[in-house]
């Protein structure tokens, strides 16, 4: 058996997801859950059990619960991750053919729907950090520019997606931009995947949820900002825009007839363990233990990049010439094992457990990191990806992704229309979306990529044979 040493082994540090780190942070009623006879969890939808999308049963009584103590109108489980959910939500906004509004730090799997769904996205540019190579969240003026730069023609635009926060933990209050996309039309899905933890309502500056900023729908990964196990997520649905039967149709379309059991406790113990005084307290605590972390981190001649949620750290390798790829790389077999490496940065997820002697770690690797590579100049500032504000598509993605293709090399497909998703992962971002053609400026510029992000970037793509 080489799988079960391998997830028991120890792992060092765990800066990464799931946010329980390893267990340490799991609540208490799935502790003594795991703890019961093996397997005793390990249930079909029984009547009295039902499912996420039953009508009756304890699942169902628990959703209206969630849903009631977060103040909104439905909330549904998902045991196939934030993945599953953000793909049924927009399949529930637009019909085929229609378009919707994408920002460029779209998730691929929102991509993927438009696939699925033979949606046409319209896709946004963001404000770009030429420092770290990684876009900013846009605000209200930002989303103005975008409005008055959007197609006049063919199909009005109906849904738009935001995503708050991003994976390194820049958010802003989105509740201008939400309030001016739902004027202009639009139903508005916020992937706050990211952020659960923003909506817990703790006594701290984070950014606000976009659940209490208006959205119509909110997607939360309960693994990776609450304490819940891996493939966890809800779902929440408010005001009047968007009929709850067309959610739970769309869902059904995506979400597995046998929900596990235990994931689906593990998505009601993690909402209600903040809804406790002791989670909220906890909750608290590791946000307070983060801001100082950062800060003595800082003190201490460690690099950190500023964001706006205490629960990423985001190390600024590139401020000593350093990648982040290869700082990860340094970094994991000395046990500090990280979530994001990029070319400028290696974002670490604290996640809720409590990490102590981290201080010491980060900063006695740091300085051993910068004598294994000594007196680099930093890297220079990262150029932008050269787009327009709006883009459309050349063809759906669902006639490209369907479409006969070929591999073509990177260095020729200038004019060529892809196929497939062109995406790093971690951090899942498309950088080239089937059915975009492919112009010289971003030929040239998904060429210069492959100096940061080596054999992420392929020297051949999969286009459109004839496009």
């Amino acid at each position: 058996m080489a799988l079960l040493p391998q997830l028991t082994r120890r792992l060092g540090q765990p800066l990464f997801l799931p946010a329980h780190g390893r267990g340490a942070a799991l609540p208490d009623g799935l502790r003594q859950l795991l703890r019961r006879r093996a397997g005793v969890w390990d249930l079909p939808e029984l009547p009295a059990l039902g499912g996420p999308l039953e009508a009756d049963g304890a699942i169902a009584d628990s959703q209206r619960s969630a849903a009631a103590e977060m103040g909104v109108a439905r909330c549904w489980y998902g045991v196939n991750g934030a993945t599953g959910l953000l793909q049924a939500a927009l399949l529930a906004m637009v019909r085929p053919g229609e378009r919707v509004l994408l920002p460029r730090n779209v998730h691929r799997s929102l991509i993927q729907a438009c696939v699925l769904g033979d949606l046409r996205p319209v896709l946004f540019d963001l404000p770009f950090q030429s420092d770290r190579g990684q876009p900013a969240p846009a605000d209200s003026a930002w989303i103005e520019r975008v409005l008055q730069a959007l197609p006049r023609d063919g199909a009005p635009i109906r849904a738009a997606v935001l995503v708050h926060p991003t994976y390194q933990g820049y958010a802003n209050d989105p509740t201008a931009v939400i309030q001016r996309l739902q004027q202009q039309g639009c139903c508005v899905l916020v992937d706050e995947a990211h952020g659960c933890h923003f909506a817990a309502g703790v006594d701290h500056p984070l950014p606000p949820s976009a659940l209490h900023c208006g959205a119509d729908l909110v997607v939360h990964s309960l693994q990776k900002s609450a304490a819940a196990l891996a493939q966890t997520a809800v779902l929440w649905l408010q005001g009047e825009r968007l009929d709850p039967v067309r959610v739970e149709r769309s869902l059904g379309l995506l979400q597995t007839t046998s929900p596990s059991a235990l994931l689906l406790a593990s998505c009601e113990e993690a909402l209600q363990h903040w809804q406790r005084r002791k989670g909220r307290r906890q909750l608290l605590q590791r946000l307070q233990e983060a801001a100082a972390l950062a800060d003595g981190l800082r003190h201490s001649g460690v690099p950190l990049l500023s964001n706006q949620d205490p629960l990423r750290l985001i190390l600024h390798t590139g401020q000593a010439g350093i990648t982040g790829l290869d700082a990860d790389d340094w970094f994991l077999p000395r046990g500090l094992m990280g979530e994001l490496p990029e070319p400028a940065s290696l974002t670490f997820c604290l996640g809720l457990a409590c990490h102590r002697g981290l201080k010491r770690q980060m900063r006695n690797h740091w300085q051993n990191l910068l004598r294994h590579f000594p007196d680099r100049p930093p890297l220079p500032a990262f150029e932008a990806p050269p787009l327009p504000l709006v883009t459309s598509t050349a063809q759906s993605p669902t006639q490209a992704w369907t479409a006969e293709h070929q591999l073509v090399g990177l260095k020729d497909a200038e004019g060529c229309i892809a196929a497939e998703l062109l995406c790093p992962y971690p951090p899942g971002i498309p950088l080239l979306i089937p059915g975009e053609r492919l112009d010289r400026q971003r030929q040239r510029w998904l060429e210069r990529q492959q100096l940061f992000w080596g054999d992420q970037i392929p020297d051949a793509l999969s286009v459109v044979s004839g496009g």
